[in-house]
């Protein structure tokens, strides 16, 4: 549903949030609700491992050596910040072929779309194989990495404050309360919330920017919009409006608020689980 709000600005930017869900429906039936989701959770799950484990590894390794960072927060808005980066640098093929997956139309009545050379057959991917086959055929191997400009510029500052906001907030909960799950709960919620919003207009122009090759041909013969993540910024705004920067914003919330909640609260139970001693409460920054 986002990535629809993102990219299909034609059909989709000026439908509700329940209006959007019928045109999904009538489109692509109820399984277009779950396309992309294949890849998605094939994603998420070495994401997930990599942004967590290295979290803690970036963390130990700035405090180890010292670095004139101190011992507060500020040391997990960089070790979020830089967990975040190998994350995305490591699984960032999937993310694209989900993308991609989740942008198809699959109902043949909706396959053509228009452009400024007329109207033009959209592809339909089978699965993520053929995504990646194809991504790599149209670019090689910068081909698997179109668009991560944007997302790396989105996501160093969007991991860096979510693990900054969540030990901040985490800091001021009584010492009795720090292994409550209706802490980690609240905390993992508002750090998703305030990170995705302060960052959310390089998350469209990402999301554009991976779909191009899917959009109609320009009147110079090409498909590719934005030179970089600046120049989608501007070039959404000037032919889109500055709202288009928000679009789904609040669809998104309605994932990521949960998502980074329950993420943080199982990352909590985990190392109380697994055992591990907990650290030294982060001092004030």
């Amino acid at each position: 549903m986002c990535f629809e709000h993102q990219t299909r600005t034609n059909d989709f930017r000026t439908l509700g949030v329940s209006q959007s869900l019928k045109k999904v429906l009538q489109c692509d039936g109820p399984l277009g609700f779950y396309k992309g989701n294949g890849a998605s959770v094939i994603r998420i799950i070495p994401y997930a491992a990599l942004h967590y484990m290295t979290y803690e590894v970036y963390r130990d390794w700035i405090l180890e050596n010292n670095l004139p960072l101190g011992s507060g927060p500020v040391v997990d808005l960089v070790a979020g910040s830089a967990a975040g980066g190998t994350a995305v640098l490591c699984t960032y093929p999937l993310d694209l072929a989900r993308t991609k997956l989740a942008y198809q139309v699959s109902d043949a009545s909706q396959s053509f779309r228009g452009g400024a050379n007329g109207f033009y057959r959209q592809h339909t991917y089978s699965g993520i194989k053929e995504v990646l086959a194809m991504a790599y055929k149209e670019g090689g191997a910068r081909g698997l990495y179109r668009g991560i400009g944007p997302t790396l510029i989105g996501i160093l500052p969007y991991a860096g404050l979510k693990f900054y906001i969540y030990e901040e907030l985490k800091r001021h909960v009584p010492e009795e309360h720090q292994n409550s799950v209706k802490m980690h709960l609240p905390c993992g919620a508002l750090a998703g919330l305030f990170g995705q919003t302060l960052t959310y207009p390089l998350d469209v122009v990402r999301r554009q920017m991976q779909v191009e090759n899917l959009q109609p041909l320009t009147s110079d013969g090409s498909n590719k919009r934005y030179k970089n993540t600046f120049d989608g910024l501007n070039t959404i705004v000037r032919t889109q409006g500055w709202r288009q920067l928000f679009a789904g914003l609040s669809i998104n919330y309605i994932k990521i608020v949960p998502s980074v909640a329950i993420g943080f609260t199982v990352y909590e139970s985990m190392k109380s689980w697994l055992r591990i001693p907990p650290r030294e409460r982060s001092k004030p920054a």
